[in-house]
C-alpha cells in the first residue's frame, strides 16, 4: 500500500508542477508559480512598512477578517538571530474559507490565508502566498471550483494593490 501511495503522491506532484509551469499570468495569479511548489510571488513597488500597511488597508477595505500580523524578523531577533524584514499576514473570509474545510477537513492546514511580505538582500520587497488552485489539488477538493476561483481573485487583487509595474 505504501509504495502505491508514493506513486500516487509523485504523480500528483508532477502533475501540479506541470500545471504551475504552464500557469497563465493573465488570471488572478500575478506572476508564475515559483518552482512548481504552488507559491505565487509578486514584487512590491513599495518599501517593507508601506507594503504591509497598504496590504492591511486593502484587506480591511474588502471586509475580510484580519487575524494576525507576525513580525518574523522580530521573532528571529528575540532568539538572537539576525534576519531580514519578514512579516506574515493572516486573514480570511470565514464564509468562504470554511467551505473548503467542509469539503476536506485536512485543508484546514491552509486556512486562514497567509500572505508573506519579505525583503531580499538587495532591499526589494516581495509578496508570497500559496495558490488556491494548488491548495485544491493538494487536498483533492473538486467540489468548490467557484469558491477557489473567488479566493484566487481576491488574493490577486490584494497583492495587485502593491505590485510593481
Amino acid at each position: 500500500m505504501f509504495p502505491r501511495l508514493m506513486i500516487l503522491g509523485s504523480t500528483l506532484l508532477l502533475g501540479l508542477a506541470g500545471c504551475a509551469a504552464s500557469a497563465p499570468t493573465t488570471d488572478a495569479r500575478p506572476q508564475a508559480l515559483a518552482m512548481g511548489n504552488g507559491i505565487v510571488v509578486g514584487r512590491s513597488a513599495y518599501g517593507m512598512d508601506e507594503t504591509v500597511v497598504r496590504l492591511k488597508q486593502d484587506i480591511a477595505a474588502k471586509g475580510l477578517m484580519f487575524f494576525d500580523q507576525i513580525d518574523e524578523a522580530k521573532l528571529a531577533k528575540d532568539a538572537g538571530i539576525d534576519a531580514r524584514p519578514s512579516t506574515l499576514l493572516v486573514f480570511g473570509n470565514p464564509a468562504l474559507g470554511t467551505q473548503f474545510i467542509t469539503s476536506n477537513p485536512q485543508s484546514g492546514i491552509d486556512w486562514p490565508v497567509r500572505l508573506l511580505v519579505y525583503q531580499d538582500a538587495s532591499g526589494q520587497v516581495w509578496t508570497e502566498y500559496t495558490d488556491f488552485h494548488y491548495i485544491a489539488a493538494r487536498h483533492g477538493i473538486a467540489d468548490r471550483d467557484a469558491q477557489f476561483q473567488k479566493a484566487s481573485e481576491v488574493i490577486g487583487s490584494i497583492t495587485a494593490s502593491v505590485a510593481a509595474q
